[in-house]
């Protein structure tokens, strides 16, 4: 058994599809995943050159990290998979408003209190988030963000990286593959970066 750690902001598209990826390749390989949280909002504070719309986009992104990560801390990291679905979906496809009435839509749906909606705007749990947060990007480069995806094999050997950034969605098979060539260039050591030009939309409306 391989284990698939991702770590993910709720927001970021690109996080979803590669979360969508990986629950794929757990049909089609030998792969457990588990969901961490990171925070875009951390990420970027206080970076300049930031365009005005980045900016702007980033100013409500604490609240749902901040409600994943107090769920995970009273209920376990094995509630993140659901909750990060029923997050997800509504952020990226049915386009809901980030704010109180999205959190607890999501945690009534996977049977969570909903009081865990109030961590939105509470510091209680921003040291387990930075923990969380540093956690997933020390390995790949804090100067990166999200998919982060750390794997370890069944030998023990572990790989951690950025990535990969898809869309659409690789399903069946042909998850598996992509999975098969990421760990390929992943465990070559020495081994960087491989990129082209994004030519699509992340989510597809």
């Amino acid at each position: 058994m391989t284990n698939a750690d991702m770590w993910f902001d709720p927001r970021c598209p690109w996080a979803w599809n590669a979360s969508r990826w990986l629950l794929e390749v757990e049909r089609v390989r030998d792969v457990r995943v588990r969901f961490h949280v990171l925070s875009l909002t951390v990420l970027n504070e206080g970076r300049d050159g930031l365009e005005e719309w980045y900016r702007e986009w980033l100013k409500p992104g604490m609240g749902p990290v901040r409600v994943a990560v107090a769920a995970e801390q009273k209920f376990g990291n094995e509630v993140l998979r659901e909750l990060y679905t029923a997050l997800g979906t509504r952020i990226h496809h049915d386009r809901a408003p980030i704010g109180r009435e999205l959190y607890v839509a999501a945690l009534a749906e996977v049977g969570l209190p909903v009081e865990l909606a109030d961590a939105a705007d509470s510091t209680e749990h921003d040291e387990a988030l930075l923990a969380s947060h540093h956690a997933g990007l020390t390995p790949v480069g804090e100067d990166l963000g999200t998919p982060a995806i750390h794997v370890t094999d069944d030998a023990g050997r572990r790989s951690a990286f950025f990535g990969p950034v898809v869309a659409p969605i690789p399903r069946g098979e042909d998850a598996g593959r992509l999975w098969d060539g990421v760990l390929l260039v992943a465990g070559t050591d020495g081994f960087f970066e491989l990129k082209r030009a994004r030519t699509r939309r992340p989510i597809e409306h």
